[in-house]
């Protein structure tokens, strides 16, 4: 075995026991309050009360209810037959071999399936993996027992999938544990995979029936009723909600909602995120996930900081993509890491007097707004940055105006 591959395997394996005994042996470290919502509330799907259940043994100002989609709960059933320190152990075990699923996907993505196999690629996934656990929005979803890495994995194995029924299969079923996954979709509008498109919208949808028949009276609950009421999933305005929503409401000292600012902000990012799609080469299929997940993560009332998993294979795009000879690519790429390691959000949170405070004193506001501001410049620069390539596929007059300009 090379010598930097069984470097890499020690970290890794390092990492992994880390994490292990902090959970097993740190007074907090079986917490992972998310995993018991999933867990105990799940075990109320077939009552009439999954949406009336709430988690609050170490969260008493805010008691955390079941917010998923009722397909969600019917994944989840089956572990609250098991002892939840067996479920919470074997949970953070597949969130790691997870992790690493979504970095050699990105290589897979950015270098070819083939050249992704030799062992240097192997060896800088490994190594990635063992970063990215200490990585804030890795580190988060394993405290709280969090699916979001679960749920990367699922978009990048549809993405890696050439057949349209595992692509769409895959992001049907995805989003119907979350719904926020199913902005996946519109990588495969933008690589024109209709029939992925049409088939991912009806696995949903047999997501959504399975629901009616297995609980009729939670999913007209849900769908009628819960669908959209960002309050009950959490405080808007706490720090560790990064989405545009959440940054204008800290910085302008009020809960925006989805009012003029906040429809503002989501038209510019949706501007800047085409843009900066159209400057990317055809078989930049990496690049093109990122936008479209980071403009997700934007434009979400809650992007949680330990939803922006996809910062990960964004830092990976920037690094070995296309763009990895340029400077500035390189500079963005380490600001997600440093911003990442420190986990900025997290430093923060001990400045804010409690959850639901939405103001901030303006210097916080701006420092909470790291990740939304991040993809603001990173959009900002890349259409910037390809402007020529942009000119070339605009047509004849329009080209010429903004040759000259």
């Amino acid at each position: 075995m090379n010598r930097h591959l069984r470097w890499a395997l020690a970290l890794l394996g390092l990492s992994v026991l880390a994490r292990l005994a902090w959970m097993l042996f740190a007074p907090n470290g079986l917490n992972v309050v998310d995993l018991h919502v999933y867990v105990d509330g799940s075990a109320s799907l077939l009552t009439d009360r999954l949406y009336d259940f709430t988690y609050s043994e170490v969260t008493p100002d805010f008691p955390l209810p079941f917010t998923y989609p009722p397909f969600a709960a019917l994944v989840f059933f089956p572990l609250h037959y098991l002892p939840f320190t067996l479920v919470a152990i074997g949970w953070m075990l597949a969130t790691i071999a997870a992790l690493y699923g979504v970095i050699r996907i990105s290589f897979e993505l950015l270098l070819g399936a083939e050249t992704a196999k030799e062992t240097k690629w192997i060896t800088a996934a490994v190594g990635w993996t063992a970063l990215g656990v200490w990585l804030e929005p890795v580190r988060t979803t394993i405290d709280y027992g969090q699916v979001n890495v679960f749920l990367v994995f699922g978009a990048m194995l549809a993405v890696r999938s050439t057949r349209w029924w595992i692509s769409g299969t895959l992001v049907g079923l995805i989003a119907g544990i979350k719904l926020t996954p199913a902005i996946t979709g519109l990588y495969f509008v933008a690589r024109r995979r209709w029939a992925t498109v049409l088939w991912s919208a009806a696995a949903f949808g047999l997501t959504v029936a399975v629901s009616f028949v297995i609980n009729a009276h939670e999913a007209k609950r849900y769908f009628g009723t819960l669908l959209g009421d960002a309050d009950r999933i959490g405080p808007v305005g706490s720090v560790w909600n990064q989405s545009l929503r959440g940054a204008l409401s800290r910085i302008l000292g009020y809960d925006v909602e989805s009012g003029p600012w906040w429809i503002a902000a989501v038209l510019l990012t949706a501007v800047l995120a085409l843009l900066a799609w159209r400057t990317l080469g055809p078989d930049d299929r990496l690049g093109t996930l990122v936008l479209v997940q980071l403009f997700g993560l934007m434009i979400s009332p809650i992007s949680w900081s330990h939803h922006w998993v996809w910062l990960i294979p964004t830092v990976l795009w920037l690094r070995y993509g296309p763009l990895r000879g340029e400077r500035v690519a390189r500079i963005f790429a380490w600001f997600w890491v440093l911003t990442m390691l420190v986990g900025v959000p997290w430093v923060l949170s001990f400045a804010q007097p409690d959850i639901w405070t939405i103001p901030r004193p303006w210097p916080l506001a701006w420092l909470g707004a790291v990740d939304v501001l991040g993809v603001f410049a990173l959009l900002g620069w890349l259409v910037w940055h390809g402007r020529d390539t942009l000119r070339a596929r605009l047509p004849g007059r329009r080209a010429v105006e903004l040759a000259k300009g």
